[in-house]
């Protein structure tokens, strides 16, 4: 069964890992990334914004991880609670899924702090 959960899960597995192909693979072509940061968080709108998005996260933060500590599925909507190691500190956060097709649409992320 294709879920809006089992995209999601797709989706964090590929950024586990860090592996920006395989995120934008998880992601719809006209996809929308809202970072955390403040105060209103940044848009990133379509592939070229995303990708830009995820790859200096990445590169800021080589040894991240990122670990879920929860997956709550309401209907083509995902919230994931979640926390994020980048190696001086952490953050927790949740993250705000809109899934389409089987792939992430839209990920609107908040963080506490």
């Amino acid at each position: 069964m294709n879920t809006a959960r089992a995209a999601v899960e797709r989706f964090n597995k590929a950024f586990d890992t860090q592996d920006v192909d395989a995120i934008m693979a998880a992601m719809t072509p006209d996809c929308v990334f809202e970072d955390t940061s403040p105060p209103d968080g940044g848009r990133h709108v379509g592939p070229d914004a995303v990708r830009a998005a995820w790859t200096a996260l990445f590169t800021a933060t080589p040894d991240g991880t990122f670990s879920t500590e929860e997956l709550i599925e309401a209907g083509d909507r995902v919230i994931a609670r979640w926390s994020y190691d980048f190696g001086t500190g952490h953050v927790r956060g949740v993250d705000l899924f809109t899934v389409r097709d089987g792939l992430v649409a839209e990920k609107l992320a908040y963080v506490k702090g």
